[in-house]
């Protein structure tokens, strides 16, 4: 499960008036563009495609020498952004790119690789949830940022309420102990260590099957290497697009060895069961994606994430939210 912490302002203001400049520049590689890319966790099959695209020199192809930077629970992508510590990196939600929006922070989501977002509320099997309908009544356990984030659409479209809020640590305990508990999750991971743990297949509700619009594991650029370099931005998500179709329908042992290597404490189980469920619920290549292709995004979209959350309050409804990304880099019918 990601960590999704909230950015402090004054932090990330002061990160960005840091001058990339002055950051060390990595050599290029044979004449290749170095980019540092920040994943928002330890190496997984949610970032198999990047993986792929690296193994299998898709990156190189285009002019690319990519250094895959793995993150974890200490890592924040946008601050290395604004600091400039990094060139490009992963979004995890749509409410981290509005967040840059509204801090004026100079970076922007340029594809999204998850056209569903894989979070998950997961019930004991035995406890009457059958729909997130059925959540009222229930204690709910949420980290902090997912208050802010998720739980807002949830009050709004099921009527539930603050006093169901339980504290969510990462741990799986307190949920297991609890029948009538429900925890969120992410679809290709506390799902499956629930089962294992417990030895019960739990019930399994993923929002953006039952309407959360969010995006997921964005690219983000900064404004300066949009405007400087934009062909480098397009050859990064031209070749992470085929390194996702690769990784989901061709032979993922690249992609792989690579995750295994950077992340020791991933197995090949963990990795298999997150690819299938990947695959299976058109986290990456559904929507409008099996059209337009993956990354697509479309301002109806992003309008629908923001009206929910500027309607609960989360963000100022003047706000401009389409500063938080561009869309001259993907395909769309409906830009």
């Amino acid at each position: 499960m990601k960590l999704f912490k909230p950015m402090a302002v004054a932090v990330v203001l002061a990160l960005t008036a840091c001058s990339p400049a002055k950051q060390a520049q990595a050599p290029k590689a044979a004449g290749l563009t170095p980019i540092r890319f920040a994943t928002d966790w330890k190496a997984e099959a949610e970032h198999g495609g990047f993986y792929e695209a690296l193994a299998e020199g898709e990156y190189a192809r285009r002019g690319l020498d990519v250094k895959i930077v793995q993150g974890g629970p200490g890592v924040n992508v946008p601050q290395l952004l604004a600091a400039g510590s990094i060139d490009m990196g992963v979004g995890s939600n749509g409410f981290v790119v509005l967040n840059l929006a509204q801090e004026n922070v100079p970076v922007k989501a340029v594809a999204a690789v998850f056209q569903k977002d894989p979070q998950v509320l997961i019930a004991h099997p035995d406890a009457g949830v059958n729909s997130l309908a059925d959540l009222k009544g229930h204690p709910i356990l949420l980290g902090d940022a997912s208050v802010t984030t998720f739980w807002v659409w949830l009050k709004a479209k099921y009527g539930l309420t603050d006093d169901q809020v339980r504290k969510y640590t990462f741990n799986n305990g307190p949920f297991l102990a609890d029948k009538r508990a429900v925890q969120q999750g992410y679809l290709a991971s506390e799902p499956y260590t629930i089962e294992k743990q417990a030895g019960m297949k739990p019930k399994v509700f993923l929002l953006a099957d039952n309407g959360y619009p969010g995006y997921a594991t964005m690219i983000l650029a900064p404004d300066a290497l949009i405007a400087k370099s934009p062909a480098v931005v397009k050859a990064f998500i031209e070749a992470t697009a085929k390194g996702w179709s690769d990784y989901l329908n061709g032979d993922p042992k690249p992609a792989e060895a690579m995750i295994m290597k950077d992340n020791p404490e991933m197995t090949q189980d963990i990795l298999d069961q997150a690819r299938a469920k990947l695959k299976a619920n058109g986290i990456v290549d559904g929507g409008d994606a099996a059209k337009h292709g993956i990354g697509t995004m479309t301002d109806a979209r992003w309008q629908t994430l923001f009206d929910i959350a500027s309607g609960a309050g989360v963000y100022p409804k003047t706000l401009d939210f389409k500063k938080a990304y561009t869309l001259q880099f993907v395909t769309t019918a409906a830009k």
